[in-house]
């Protein structure tokens, strides 16, 4: 887990520059326009597929499209899940030094995969964090107590947003079981207790490969039903419908969401899309991002 305390503000040339050439456009767009477009935020899930030497899809060959995707979209949250320890420096290396990252593995260190949040350390600063066993002891390290396949975590964070004198909000971020439906909707019970047990004044992004289909599944029901929405389903704008998880083969239409951004009722939801980007034929993941421009209430 990456030390929370250490606050990478160093500007690269690149930045600079772009920086200064957006300032004459700035002058171009109302002042109530441009305030509300540093309001919004960036948010990504996206299911990394842990890093693998089996070809053709091993994370030496994804790794350059993940690289391109991610610098591409430069997102101020990403909610990441099945990130190995090395792979997840690889990405931290490759967003550059504007991005710092949260996360512990399943298991408790640092070989396992884990549900890290990443984000850009220019617009955001961590107040604090958790993470938790989606079990019946949820403080137990590697527990699991529901018959999942294996321990399956949740990692929460509250940020302060540095653009917004005064605000913060929190971040959960998650992987639910693939083969265990009981587990599932377990967990997704508890992740409900978590989050009513944190501040309730403060607006709540959930990010996560829930593995489960968005509209037709008990898990999506119970978060739902707690209070939260489906940004998918309140954009303003939407991009086409794709099932988020393709396996490395052609997507599907209107396939299954199962993975999902989800928050409180008072956010306003921009934009929501699922990236399909890839390069030479070669996806980053075995999963698509799903990404949305919010305003949080």
């Amino acid at each position: 887990m990456m030390n929370t305390t250490r606050m990478t503000r160093r500007m690269g040339l690149r930045t600079a520059v772009a920086a200064a050439l957006a300032v004459p456009l700035l002058g171009t767009v109302p002042a109530s326009a441009a305030k509300a477009r540093t309001r919004r935020l960036d948010v990504m899930t996206f299911n990394l597929r842990f890093a693998s030497t089996t070809e053709p899809n091993s994370w030496a060959a994804r790794r350059p499209v993940m690289r391109e995707l991610l610098r591409s979209e430069a997102p101020h949250i990403i909610g990441t899940q099945e990130g190995l320890y090395q792979q997840l420096r690889d990405i931290h290396s490759d967003l550059g030094p504007h991005y710092d990252w949260i996360g512990t593995g399943r298991e408790g260190g640092s070989h396992d995969e884990s549900v890290a949040i990443f984000y850009d350390t220019r617009r955001l600063a961590p107040v604090e964090h958790d993470t938790f066993w989606l079990s019946d002891t949820p403080r137990v390290i590697g527990s699991n107590t529901w018959g999942g396949s294996l321990p399956r975590i949740a990692t929460w964070v509250r940020f302060r947003d540095l653009h917004r004198v005064g605000r913060e909000f929190h971040v959960l971020n998650t992987h639910l079981d693939h083969a265990n439906q009981y587990a599932r909707e377990r967990a997704a019970s508890l992740i409900v207790e978590r989050i009513t047990e944190l501040d309730r004044s403060l607006p709540f992004v959930v990010t996560g490969d829930f593995n489960a289909a968005a509209h037709n599944n008990q898990v999506h029901d119970v978060l739902l039903a707690a209070g939260l929405v489906d940004t998918w389903d309140t954009a303003a704008e939407r991009g086409p419908l794709y099932g988020t998880f393709h396996g490395y083969r052609p997507l599907t239409p209107d396939g299954d969401r199962i993975d999902w951004i989800l928050a409180t009722p008072r956010t306003t939801v921009h934009r929501a899309s699922i990236n399909t980007f890839a390069m030479n034929g070669q996806f980053p993941s075995d999963h698509l991002p799903v990404q949305t421009s919010l305003t949080l209430g």
